[in-house]
């Protein structure tokens, strides 16, 4: 039988299935336990939700919001079953170390397993780090982000007229997906440290592509956090921390690695003891002076600002144990002195590695190198990487300073060592340039052999390299013009998004409601059962506005290429018009959905609700698309027959053209409404149906215009 899987895929597959299927054999035996260990944190975690954790984050991050919101259950068994997809997951956690522990000779087997025993206090210290990062991770989600951010979310909900009530469901999900990425973000030190120790990912790598991983830490805020900048900020700015935190364990893991003889603390410590001293006199005086002297008002001040609903201004000083604040005040400032002498002693650690890893011959990045504090037979050993990029002008600078040090020795090395580096550059530059040259033309001549298959002129129309060469020469010509796409997408989008979700939503939603029947207006209420889901919402209609308007300008910037290819012809100056009736229909539509069709189609939907006493309490995303479908959908339905006879005049698609192919389109219209349509065949329908009426419409228009199809477009050459 084949399948779409390769060799390697299916080998990898029966490898995980044995090694499997080797682990429970081996655990047989044990399996009896490790069932146990799920079914006891099935039931406890089930215990624990039911009588006191639903309650406790209810209290924790809904109930301290300064906006009214309410979690809901929307089916009868939203809860049961999420209490047991919960002791289920937590079970599963639990009982894996046991599985893994129980299996462990047959993972030994199949060199799943050290062969080396690995001392077990590296063990738990590894796992007590690893679980101690994660705690840290959920602490700061819990009891930081969560609540600053469920008020925001719930206020800028209430302020657009929407109800936070929120589903149970949806609410705790989004809760379990956030705080998870915290716990998992808190890893980043155990996770940066053993890639550089092990040399996988060099220590280098992380500290030179800093600005990188800051973008990419933004860029998974964006992913993980709701749409608001605030929230973005609060995830990736201690994440930002967390990676100098990283660099800094890191660092001195690898340089304790290169240094090949261990550096003892305790004697640095002991060569640098004022410097510690120092550092502990100033930070915990500090610390000192602002909790136990009047100087606490800006803290007080601080708290008073701080966007939290547990600081406030009127704190008190800190008396830990009913020892009195200034003996608390003591033992604070004695803690922060202790981390300020260990930050201190860290520097100098770091420097003696430095030298320790360079006298070894273990210098990870050559060009790092620090020459100054190398003796003259380190100098004369170090790489001379390090020596082709110094400037001259810095070689006579180390090389003096040597000599104020009476080391005459280390003077001539550096001097002479930056000699031979430059005569090593001049004697294998020119070589090097060659050999780039010709790589690069073996390259060019590959690769352009390469694609001779797909680009040649001779290729036929039918063939897959004529397609490519088409479609590589429409999207080149596009390359040089993807500013005004981006710029005009950022533009539109942002624009329509700063006006939603500064409050635009709620002012489109009170003018909707208004023009609805006064006996309605009462009754209708919008509510959010996602945390984020207005939103994503804003987000999404933004972005379909901004596509919309960059529409025209791709046709309009990749006419030529496409008429020279022969895809389109006649007029360009029709583009013009047509963007300008884009624009007027989606406006006109919206104006005319929005004050009669939309409240006119919802009235007549909710009237049996009404009169049944129902309550209508619409989803804000639902009840969105449906207005937008509405309003906005009706503009660019009218767009459809304006875009035939418009494109049909200025010879780009002629009425013949749109006749002899109608079936495909209308088939096309169906199979996109299939793919897109969010909820199966009712909504495709409800979609395609439209777009397909308005189509025919279309074709009856230009039937018309055209007299049957005996009068040519504008511009055409007559038939013969």
């Amino acid at each position: 039988m084949s399948t779409g899987l390769d060799e390697d895929t299916m080998r990898s597959v029966q490898s995980g299935r044995e090694t499997m299927g080797s682990m429970l054999r081996a655990a047989q035996k044990h399996l009896q336990k490790v069932f146990i260990v799920w079914v006891v944190g099935l039931v406890g975690t089930i215990y624990a939700l039911q009588e006191f954790l639903w309650d406790r984050l209810k209290a924790d991050m809904i109930e301290r919001t300064a906006e009214e919101a309410d979690i809901v259950a929307v089916t009868p068994f939203d809860v049961i079953l999420l209490q047991v997809k919960i002791g289920a997951v937590i079970g599963i956690l639990l009982a894996l170390p046991f599985l893994i522990y129980y299996s462990r000779d047959a993972l030994r087997e199949r060199d799943l397993w050290p062969a080396d025993r690995v001392p077990l206090w590296k063990l738990w210290s590894l796992l007590l780090i690893a679980i101690g990062l994660f705690a840290g991770g959920i602490l700061y989600s819990y009891n930081l982000f969560f609540p600053l951010m469920f008020d925001f979310l719930a206020e800028n909900a209430a302020n657009a007229g929407f109800r936070p009530d929120y589903s149970i469901t949806k609410w705790v999900g989004f809760v379990a997906l956030l705080g998870f990425s915290f716990g998992l973000a808190a890893q980043l030190p155990l996770f940066m440290s053993a890639l550089s120790y092990t040399g996988i990912v060099p220590y280098e790598t992380f500290r030179d592509r800093w600005r990188v991983a800051v973008v990419l830490i933004f860029g998974f805020g964006a992913l993980f956090s709701p749409p608001d900048p605030f929230t973005q900020v609060m995830w990736a700015l201690p994440l930002v921390g967390l990676y100098v935190v990283s660099l800094g364990i890191s660092k001195i893991l690898v340089l304790t690695k290169r240094a090949g003889e261990e550096v003892g603390a305790a004697t640095v410590a002991r060569t640098r003891w004022n410097k510690l001293a120092a550092g502990a006199v100033v930070a915990g005086g500090a610390v000192y002076y602002l909790l136990a002297t009047p100087a606490f008002q800006y803290i007080q001040a601080f708290a008073a600002w701080f966007p939290s609903d547990q600081l406030t201004g009127d704190i008190a000083r800190p008396d830990l144990l009913g020892l009195g604040t200034e003996t608390t005040a003591i033992a604070i400032a004695a803690v922060f002195g202790v981390v300020a002498a260990i930050v201190v002693l860290y520097y100098y650690m770091i420097k003696a590695l430095d030298v320790a890893a360079a006298e070894a011959g273990n210098y990870g990045d050559p060009t790092a190198i620090d020459i100054e504090p190398l003796s003259a037979g380190a100098v004369r050993s170090a790489p001379v990487q390090r020596f082709q990029e110094m400037e001259e002008q810095e070689a006579l600078e180390l090389a003096q300073s040597a000599m104020d040090d009476g080391n005459p020795d280390k003077a001539e090395a550096i001097l002479g060592r930056w000699d031979f580096a430059q005569d090593t550059m001049a004697g294998t530059g020119e070589a090097a340039d060659d050999e780039d040259e010709e790589d690069a033309d073996v390259v060019t001549s590959t690769t352009a052999g390469v694609m001779n298959a797909f680009t040649e002129e001779e290729t036929t129309e039918d063939d897959i390299g004529g397609y490519y060469h088409d479609i590589a020469f429409i999207l080149d010509s596009l390359t040089s013009k993807a500013i005004w796409f981006v710029g005009t997408f950022m533009a539109i989008s942002g624009a329509a998004f700063v006006f939603l979700y500064s409050g635009g939503i709620g002012d489109i939603r009170n003018t909707f409601v208004s023009n609805l029947p006064p006996s309605m207006r009462a009754d209708v209420t919008f509510v959010n059962l996602h945390p984020v889901e207005h939103l994503i919402f804003i987000v999404k209609f933004s972005a379909i506005l901004g596509a919309v308007a960059v529409l025209p300008l791709i046709v309009y910037f990749a006419w030529p290429a496409l008429k020279e290819r022969g895809f389109v012809g006649g007029q360009r100056g029709v583009l013009g018009i047509w963007s300008g009736t884009v624009i007027a229909s989606m406006i006109g539509g919206s104006l005319v959905g929005f004050t009669y069709v939309a409240p006119t189609v919802i009235s007549w939907l909710a009237f049996d609700v009404l009169q049944s006493g129902m309550i209508i309490s619409y989803r804000v995303a639902k009840f969105g698309w449906l207005v937008l479908a509405l309003t906005v959908g009706i503009g660019l339905l009218f767009e459809i027959p304006v875009t035939m006879l418009l494109f049909h005049r200025g010879n780009i698609i002629t009425f013949q053209s749109v006749q002899d192919r109608w079936r495909t389109v209308t088939l096309g219209v169906f199979v996109a409404g299939a793919l897109f349509s969010p909820k199966g065949i009712f909504t495709m329908f409800l979609v395609s149906i439209p777009v397909t009426i308005a189509f025919l419409v279309g074709l009856g228009v230009l039937w018309l215009y055209t007299l049957g199809g005996r009068r040519a477009p504008e511009g055409a050459e007559p038939a013969d």
